[in-house]
């Protein structure tokens, strides 16, 4: 596994080997000593499982009661990945990256807690796989407006999106909850 640092602060880029055959392949998708060493040392407590057609924009969630870190990855299809540090302490605070992920170039991304996340299906439908450092808590759930200017988010957009009216009514960066 490869483990490149991303362009905002603590978030990782990983590549798995991969060995092939004219059988097919075989990769580990995880290792917890080798995840400890490259500085992601977090018990990973519940896999989400997400599926959406082309033009579905879901995000950028996250949670300040009991926060997330993630480890993302496609099993199917292509997405347009977004992150944005709300990390107040971060060098790299208010500042977003995005990268396309897909089940054809197996990258992962390491979100460390501290971030919010969301996605832009690209493909005719894409599953999106992310194990996570804690439990789901509806009530710490926070939303961060994807099209908030000034964040200044490119999208990639190939058309109006498809998004949940919860997604719609997120808060503007100026108004969300942030970390330290």
């Amino acid at each position: 596994m490869k483990f490149t640092p991303a362009k905002l602060k603590d978030v990782l880029i990983l590549e798995p080997r991969f060995f092939q055959d004219e059988r097919g392949f075989f990769t580990e998708m995880y290792q917890a000593r080798r995840f400890a060493e490259a500085g992601i040392p977090y018990p990973f407590v519940q896999d989400n499982l997400s599926g959406s057609r082309r033009g579905v924009l879901r995000g950028l969630h996250y949670q300040v009661i009991q926060p997330q870190g993630k480890l993302v990855r496609v099993t199917s299809g292509e997405v347009y990945d977004v992150i944005v540090d709300l990390r107040r302490s971060s060098p790299t605070f208010g500042q977003w990256m995005g990268m396309y992920i897909s089940a054809h170039n197996h990258i992962q991304l390491w979100i460390p807690i501290g971030f919010a996340h969301g996605f832009y299906v690209l493909s005719e439908w894409a599953e999106l796989l992310y194990k996570v450092t804690d439990f789901y808590c509806v009530e710490g759930e926070r939303t961060l407006l994807w099209n908030d200017p000034q964040i200044g988010i490119n999208w990639h957009l190939i058309g109006n999106p498809i998004i949940s009216e919860k997604d719609q009514k997120g808060k503007l960066f100026a108004e969300a909850d942030l970390f330290d």
